[in-house]
């Protein structure tokens, strides 16, 4: 295992020379693993984009401590660690033309992020905030202080029964509504948007979805709270679910990102308005 620069855009640059990664971000109760190539990655009140094919990842410089490339004897593969040591993001490299670029990924000494990242952009506030400072205010610290101050939101916000989760993946994949899905670890998010190709449930409660390129898996035994969240995005208001785990931080949360048609934004948001309080 050696460190390498965990800071933009030196990272980003890293990042995006491999061709083929199995990139995985979440914890215990949400999970999202997928197979590609990264898109640049992207910074707290940077711009954000889902596109097709490629992985969507978005980072808080300031929660990001360090970057490796860890070896094993089978596998290659690039690691974002927290400050508490934790692999918050994973890029297993799946090609040997990969494991060899990985060599050339410069090697920094242990405390190089002595002098900080770069000056991050300024994020708005979340109060008042559109669809993007929702997510970057889940990014800072899980979204733990939103939380607790919620009632400062101006937008549209109630609470609803997190067992709708497995009903809404199962009605879009049935009526081919594409998605977007974004699921959060310590200062990393990556997310997902396309078509539901299928769904399962264990008995236990764990939910799987194949989402375009990606697989989503949600412990809903793990949720303790879900909320949807209506906030300015493409096509103007626009509904997410979030789902938040025991210690009230948001793991993931469901929604549409970009511009996906206004059918699929009025579809999605029919079906918001139909789910239940809790």
């Amino acid at each position: 295992m050696r460190l390498i620069d965990p800071r933009m855009p030196e990272l980003a640059r890293c990042l995006t020379l491999f061709q083929y990664v199995q990139a995985v971000t979440g914890g215990p109760v949400a999970r999202i693993d997928q197979a590609g190539s990264y898109a640049v990655p992207s910074l707290r009140g940077d711009a954000f984009a889902v596109h097709p094919g490629s992985i969507a990842l978005r980072l808080d410089a300031e929660g990001i401590e360090a970057a490796v490339v860890a070896r094993d004897e089978s596998t290659v593969s690039v690691r974002l660690l927290d400050a508490e040591g934790r692999t918050v993001h994973q890029g297993r490299l799946l090609s040997e033309g990969d494991r060899l670029l990985a060599g050339l990924a410069g090697t920094v000494e242990a405390g190089a992020r002595a002098d900080g990242p770069s000056t991050p952009p300024e994020v708005p506030a979340w109060e008042n905030g559109d669809q993007l400072a929702q997510l970057d205010a889940v990014l800072a610290d899980g979204g733990a202080a939103r939380r607790r101050a919620f009632d400062r939101y101006r937008g549209e916000h109630r609470e609803i029964e997190a067992g709708v989760v497995s009903a809404v993946l199962d009605h879009v994949c049935s009526v081919g509504l594409p998605i977007g899905v974004a699921v959060f670890a310590p200062a990393a998010m990556q997310a997902c948007g396309g078509p539901v190709h299928v769904t399962d449930r264990t008995v236990g409660g764990r939910v799987f979805a194949a989402i375009a390129e990606s697989s989503v898996e949600i412990d809903l035994a793990g949720v303790r709270a879900c909320h949807l969240v209506r906030s300015t995005a493409a096509h103007g208001p626009t509904s997410a679910i979030e789902l938040d785990d025991e210690d009230g931080r948001c793991v993931a949360v469901i929604t549409q990102f970009g511009m996906v048609g206004e059918d699929v934004h009025a579809a999605w948001e029919h079906l918001a308005a139909s789910l239940p309080d809790a």
